[in-house]
């Protein structure tokens, strides 16, 4: 098969097991489904931050995986049981508006060293927490559904699909469109195969899922400026999440995080959009919506 081949082929498998799990697991299976999914993609990350020890990058999941046991039981008995999920949720994004101060100085923590690695790995931390507090805070979070509410999912359900939903649209528009009519290169030193019009071929295409999926959403005609904002917003800030992880790459020499998945690389390779885009999402949903 040719590498595109293989890439659709191995999304029409996983794609359907994540979509499934999204909308019918009960949050707390679907927050331990999470979790797994996450330390196996941080565990690619260390690799990637020069921790070549396997006890020490073993370590490294055990305190992240601590936190995360930490804040779900927090959460369990705050007076608003998902404060600690949103807290986590503002800090993430604050931490991804940072981020491209790090992507504009590509040599910064590019030289091995006991420094570089401890700041790819708080950078890892502070990437993949937060993006794990905001998937289950979003999945919990919500109205309850309207007597007259057709659709037999709840809301939260329906709010955590669409938010992978569109950073799924967003990420094979721009494949397509790209490797298509891409010309002019969007990060070259960073991502050379990314292009400019990779990226508005993402956004059209994130933007008709948003469009598909207002009525299901309980979004009116008249929050359409406010919810375009909320996709096009999340988009922008996933394809810094890619290109952060290409930074990563980068530095590393290498080309995907892992070959587990075959045409996509490693599950860091998949789910570095996500990072970046959930906690921004969950923010900007509160501020907007």
């Amino acid at each position: 098969m040719t590498p595109r081949t293989t890439r659709v082929a191995s999304a029409v498998v996983l794609a359907p097991l994540a979509i499934a799990s999204l909308l019918w697991l009960p949050t707390h299976w679907l927050a331990l489904v999470l979790a797994v999914v996450m330390m196996a993609g941080l565990w690619e990350w260390t690799l990637l931050a020069g921790v070549g020890s396997p006890l020490a990058r073993a370590t490294y999941l055990l305190a992240n995986a601590l936190v995360m046991v930490a804040l779900a039981w927090g959460s369990r008995g705050s007076q608003d049981e998902l404060a600690p999920l949103k807290a986590l949720c503002v800090l993430g994004a604050a931490w991804w508006l940072l981020v491209p101060l790090w992507l504009a100085r590509f040599e910064f923590a590019s030289t091995p060293s006991a420094a570089s690695r401890a700041a790819k790995l708080l950078a890892g931390s502070l990437s993949v927490i937060p993006a794990w507090c905001a998937a289950v805070y979003l999945h919990h979070q919500g109205p309850p559904k309207a007597a007259w509410d057709l659709f037999p999912l709840t809301l939260g359900a329906r709010w955590t699909l669409f938010a992978v939903a569109i950073i799924w649209a967003a990420d094979t528009g721009a494949y397509f469109v790209g490797s298509r009519y891409g010309k002019r290169k969007l990060a070259p030193r960073i991502s050379p195969g990314k292009s400019w019009e990779g990226l508005f071929g993402g956004l059209a295409a994130s933007a008709l899922v948003a469009a598909a999926c207002m009525p299901g959403l309980h979004v009116g005609w008249a929050m359409l400026p406010q919810f375009l904002l909320l996709v096009v917003a999340t988009v922008a800030i996933s394809v810094i999440g890619d290109l952060f992880e290409s930074l990563l790459k980068r530095h590393a020499g290498v080309k995907d995080s892992s070959d587990l998945i075959p045409g996509h690389g490693g599950i860091l390779d998949r789910i570095d959009s996500l990072l970046a885009a959930l906690p921004v999402f969950v923010v900007l949903r509160g501020l907007l919506l």
